[in-house]
């Protein structure tokens, strides 16, 4: 009884912060798994879109009933785009880390926060103020200068995916900020489906052999199904760009996995662009927290 006081006398930005923030610890071994695991990369995105999908799916029947479709069509447009970037974003994260270091992929990720922030002054009215801006440029030329060193190692491919992953991410970020009182989760569930079709076109087999009958159920639960519920509700109660701060963790956590397990080591570039963009975001955040 005293949780659930305690729980509901939380602001909406502790509530926010708190989901945020569960969602990106359960979040930060999900590069390692992918690493791990011998399924071929269209393989691992369809297990990553069926396993979720009746998990979350078979939990909101549960909850909602037949009600799950009343929301999900209730939903309408800002329902549809982000069944729409859900899936792409999903896609495209899983084809990244198998095409560049897992680095770069969370450094480009990392970049979500600004990109919302955009986002929000074009679809929201909420004009990102001058430190704001000058955070953005910073950003964007670490990533210029990350993507330099692509060219030389030809990772151009993965590491443009992970920008995309991030563009996808943010605008996930500002259609929820924006239908903050529709419920959106149902509309994940669809595009964790989607994604799960898409894959069926590309996949070269079903089969789970040894290490990955574990490895593949594990990471699509933990780090898959549980933190896109919550990251999906975090921002009905904070900014969609605070939501993104938050995975700075990753970022930062991530590639520290891979490296203590598998010994994948970033580039320089990919190093000091990424402590260029992590420093200026962490700054920027702190500031605007102070603020505020």
């Amino acid at each position: 009884m005293e949780r659930t006081k305690s729980l509901k006398t939380l602001t909406s930005q502790q509530k926010g912060s708190l989901l945020a923030f569960i969602a990106v610890i359960f979040i930060t071994p999900d590069s390692l798994f992918i690493r791990l695991s011998n399924v071929d990369t269209w393989g691992l995105v369809f297990y990553r879109g069926i396993i979720p999908f009746f998990s979350v799916f078979l939990g909101m029947l549960l909850i909602y009933k037949l009600n799950f479709f009343k929301i999900l069509f209730a939903s309408g447009y800002p329902g549809l785009i982000y069944v729409a970037t859900f899936s792409i974003t999903n896609i495209t994260f899983v084809v990244s880390i198998q095409n560049t270091n897992v680095a770069n992929t969370l450094v480009m990720i990392a970049t979500a926060p600004m990109i919302s922030a955009i986002l929000g002054a074009i679809f929201l009215k909420e004009p990102p103020d001058k430190k704001t801006w000058i955070s953005i440029i910073i950003t964007f030329l670490a990533i210029i200068y990350i993507f330099s060193d692509s060219f030389k190692l030809g990772n151009f491919y993965g590491d443009i995916l992970g920008f995309i992953t991030a563009i996808g991410l943010a605008v996930g970020a500002v259609t929820i900020r924006y239908a903050k009182f529709k419920n959106l989760v149902p509309a994940a569930v669809v595009g964790k489906l989607f994604v799960a079709i898409f894959a069926l076109f590309f996949i070269e087999s079903f089969v789970l052999e040894n290490n990955d009958l574990i490895i593949v159920p594990l990471m699509c639960i933990l780090c898959v199904a549980i933190p896109f519920v919550l990251v999906t509700i975090a921002p009905r109660f904070i900014p969609a760009e605070e939501v993104n701060l938050f995975f700075l963790l990753e970022t930062i956590i991530g590639p520290i996995w891979v490296w203590l397990i598998i010994k994948e080591q970033p580039s320089i570039e990919t190093l000091y662009g990424g402590i260029i963009i992590i420093t200026t975001i962490a700054i920027h955040s702190y500031l605007k927290l102070r603020n505020s």
